[in-house]
């Protein structure tokens, strides 16, 4: 602590004298010189090889991550093997499946005649529709495939009711007419 006191003191003493003096002109074109010295003895090497080094690990960290985006785009565009999560789940997701497009095939057949009721019905399965895709997605980032693959099926299992119960409907319209049709025709 003596040593920093006495420093100060020093300062202080001779502050006017440290605020008087100025380096000579000539001091400073000689530490100009110097430094322009000291630049052209520094190889140029240097700087080449340092950039040469830069630019490899800036193409490897490119040609990396390409490898990377590429290999995620082909995994996440690949079929996931639903068998592979479990194969019994696989057999009521097809069996489903196979389900619901028979009774859409059905629920066609009324578009010409009744396209209101056919537009009301196929706008509530485009909704299950819309979310069962997003579970499909789902299923190949999902911690938990085996739960995603049960809603999935779960979602079938409701399209395929809401299918009878629009077909049951459709049903219950053509005897309402029927049975209109006939005591008509009785009058």
């Amino acid at each position: 602590m003596e040593k920093r006191e006495r420093l100060e003191q020093f300062i202080r003493d001779n502050r006017r004298e440290f605020d008087e003096f100025e380096p000579s002109p000539e001091l400073w074109k000689r530490i100009e010189n110097g430094l322009d010295e000291a630049e052209k003895k520094q190889p140029k090497k240097d700087k080449v090889v340092k950039l040469k080094i830069v630019l490899r690990i800036a193409a490897m960290f490119l040609l990396f991550s390409t490898f990377g985006i590429l290999y995620i785009r082909h995994q996440m565009k690949a079929p996931i093997d639903i068998a592979s999560i479990d194969p019994e789940l696989a057999k009521q997701q097809s069996h489903y499946v196979s389900v619901i497009e028979f009774k859409r095939e059905e629920l066609i057949q009324i578009r010409n005649q009744e396209p209101e009721l056919y537009q009301e019905f196929s706008s509530e399965l485009e909704k299950l529709q819309t979310n069962y895709k997003k579970l499909q997605k789902d299923l190949k980032t999902s911690p938990n495939q085996e739960v995603t693959l049960k809603a999935m099926i779960k979602n079938l299992q409701v399209q395929a009711q809401v299918l009878n119960q629009q077909l049951s409907v459709i049903e219950q319209l053509k005897q309402l007419r029927g049975t209109q049709n006939n005591e008509n025709k009785g009058i």
